[in-house]
């Protein structure tokens, strides 16, 4: 079978090495007609290569060139030297002539470097053998390398790559030349491409019998070329091929079959069957071939429909078996699944309660406990951490309630949560300060000090005292609302931040603001179903510039409690008319703004009346209130002992259970 060679992109670069007979020079009758051949010169330039005999290299080249059919549709020649670089001196595509191409050769000038045969080889196979320089598909690709030397790199490799890239390498190597760089460069069969003459002046010996193998006969046609499978021609020279499936062997003739399985380059999942350069995939018991014919499935058994299994079938090699949900039991038939009660096994952990269903458990808490997030274990329920208790000071959690507590000195209030000192601490209080311009700007901030004062006599907390601040002069306007800040430190930084208002005293104006905004529920004012007292504190220094009846009349209709606080021009009929009964408790005046801090004094005896100076009633311990007070008292106690009892009995009952459960 006749193969022509494969055209490669790229080139190799080779020693050519020639032994040859002496033989007539030819002659330009004797022109090479065989076909087209792109071939490339690679000569050695280095500084040993003299140069009388790159004279004789030149010459060399030449004479080839005589005995070739030169021109783009036949032989195509491109020339490269190389030393320490590599140097092309004209391409596959530059010259269609013999002439331009032997004036090409004689104006070469020698690089005269080191000896790089390796980079050379690598540069022809990048550069020499492409399309853009003029190489030629489906055309015979052959290389000629001329060296006197040892190469001072590498060969091997890169002419294996190149050999692999269908380049045909003739070494040639001259008097110094390497014969094994030779045979590591060049072409099987070595008998054929690999030459070593004596001197340069023999060289011419080679170009003969190159002419001989380049223009020779179809070797694989005319010759018992011996091949097994596939017989492939070069230019007076052949080599043999094996079909796929077969590798050559050493004689390069003949032909074994590659054992796929053993190399394991089949893809089998399971089993790999070989045959002579093939194979087939094959399973185990118990499974079956995908369409893919190399992966393998189970036999699923169970999807005939015929196990009776009670839950689950599980195929297994070359059958199945049953098997039972989670929390079941499979009996000896091998079949049916029986419900595990898991609580009466105790294989369930729960720390207090097991509450049993088919095949499966739930865990619960004794009453005043809570099951942690294991939903196994379980947990006092502190509600003082879980729910918004609104304790003023401290909150005490019981097995599933809690109860709050004041520190010593306070009252717990009525609402079972704030604390003060007296039971009426606990008031939503609005001061309406006069900012006209006849107070002054020195004088409104004694009025600020003022509040303040009143302000640290007050138990200030969001579930005790709550306090707003409304100022007016020609409007009113409110300097923060009931439900603005929780805590007396807070209110007094506010206060002093104040900005003073100047102009008119329209009092009437801010009796009104007062009443519809500042003691409604949107501004902070508790409901009044809750009975927290509501007091409003008004202060002015001069005459009203509009009526304050109306609104002064509405303000203690509507239950707020009223004080009327006057300094200087402030008229004593106004604040009288302001002040809720009895007057002379809430009605307070001063000539000077220096003296206002000793009505803060007072103010402070009347908001806690009890605590006033010696006004504080004793009661009766046998009155009839003094019982139901103690009685009170004496079961809210009783209560409280008998939750801490039931959250111990129950903390008791949980030892004893894992006690039991240990023996």
């Amino acid at each position: 079978m006749k193969m022509k060679m494969r055209p490669l992109c790229g080139f190799v670069l080779m020693t050519l090495v020639v032994f040859v007979t002496a033989r007539p020079k030819a002659g330009p009758e004797q022109k090479c007609k065989s076909g087209p051949v792109d071939l490339v010169f690679l000569i050695d330039s280095s500084r040993s290569v003299r140069p009388h005999e790159f004279e004789t290299m030149r010459k060399f080249m030449i004479d080839i060139l005589s005995t070739l059919d030169i021109g783009l549709n036949a032989t195509r020649v491109g020339v490269v030297q190389y030393s320490s670089q590599v140097r092309s001196e004209f391409s596959l595509k530059t010259h269609a002539k013999l002439e331009a191409m032997v004036k090409g050769i004689n104006e070469i000038i020698p690089l005269a470097q080191g000896t790089m045969t390796g980079l050379a080889i690598r540069y022809v196979m990048n550069a020499a053998f492409i399309a853009e320089e003029g190489d030629r598909p489906k055309v015979p690709n052959v290389v000629v390398i001329v060296t006197d030397g040892r190469p001072q790199d590498r060969v091997a490799e890169v002419a294996a790559d190149a050999r692999e890239r269908g380049i045909e390498i003739y070494a040639v190597g001259v008097a110094r030349a390497d014969m094994a760089s030779l045979r590591a460069m060049a072409s099987p069969p070595f008998e054929d491409h690999v030459f070593l003459v004596e001197s340069f002046d023999l060289i011419h010996q080679f170009g003969l019998q190159f002419q001989d193998k380049l223009c020779g006969l179809d070797l694989c046609l005319e010759s018992d070329h011996g091949c097994e499978h596939v017989c492939e021609s070069s230019p007076g020279s052949f080599h043999c091929l094996c079909l796929p499936g077969y590798s050559l062997n050493d004689d390069g003739k003949t032909c074994a079959a590659i054992d796929l399985c053993a190399e394991e380059k089949h893809g089998c999942e399971q089993i790999c069957i070989s045959s002579a350069g093939s194979f087939t995939c094959d399973c185990n018991k118990g499974f079956k071939l995908n369409e893919d014919k190399k992966t393998c499935t189970m036999i699923e058994y169970c999807s005939f429909g015929n196990h009776s299994c009670d839950h689950e079938c599980v195929s297994v090699l070359s059958g199945y078996h049953c098997r039972c949900h989670r929390g079941y039991r499979l009996l000896d038939d091998g079949k049916s699944c029986q419900a595990i009660d898991l609580c009466a096994e105790e294989k369930h952990d729960c720390e207090q309660i097991c509450v049993s269903a088919p095949g499966v458990f739930t865990c619960d808490c004794n009453k005043g406990f809570k099951l942690n997030r294991d939903k196994k274990t379980c947990t006092n329920m502190d509600l003082c951490n879980t729910v918004q208790h609104r304790c003023d000071h401290q909150c005490v959690s019981t097995p599933g309630s809690y109860y709050c507590v004041c520190p010593e000195g306070q009252l717990l209030q009525d609402d079972g949560k704030s604390c003060g000192t007296c039971k009426s601490a606990n008031i939503d209080l609005v001061f309406v300060i006069d900012g006209s311009k006849s107070v002054r700007p020195q004088n409104f901030e004694l009025v600020k000090k003022f509040v303040n004062q009143v302000v640290d006599s007050l138990d200030v907390s969001a579930h005790g005292t709550r306090v707003g601040l409304v100022q007016y002069s020609s409007r009113v306007r409110t300097e923060f609302p009931l439900n603005m800040y929780h805590s007396a430190d807070e209110i007094k930084a506010a206060v002093m931040k104040v900005d003073y208002m100047e102009k008119g005293t329209m009092t009437g104006l801010a009796l009104k603001h007062m009443l519809e905004t500042s003691f409604s529920e949107a501004e902070g004012a508790r409901p009044a179903g809750r009975n927290i007292p509501r007091i409003g504190l008004v202060f002015t220094d001069g005459r009203s510039q509009d009526d304050i009846t109306e609104f002064a009349k509405k303000a203690k209709e509507a239950g707020i409690t009223m004080y009327a606080v006057g300094v200087g021009k402030a008229v004593e009929d106004e604040l009288r008319e302001i002040a809720s009964q009895p007057v002379e408790k809430h009605f307070y005046y001063t000539t000077d703004f220096t003296a206002i801090s000793t009505i803060a004094e007072n103010l402070k005896l009347n908001v806690c009346p009890e605590e006033s100076q010696g006004e504080i009633e004793v009661k009766d311990p046998c009155a009839c209130e003094s019982l139901v007070e103690f009685q009170q008292a004496a079961m809210s106690s009783l209560e409280q002992l008998t939750n801490k009892l039931s959250g111990m009995t129950a903390r008791l009952e949980q030892l004893e259970n894992q006690l039991l459960s240990r023996k």
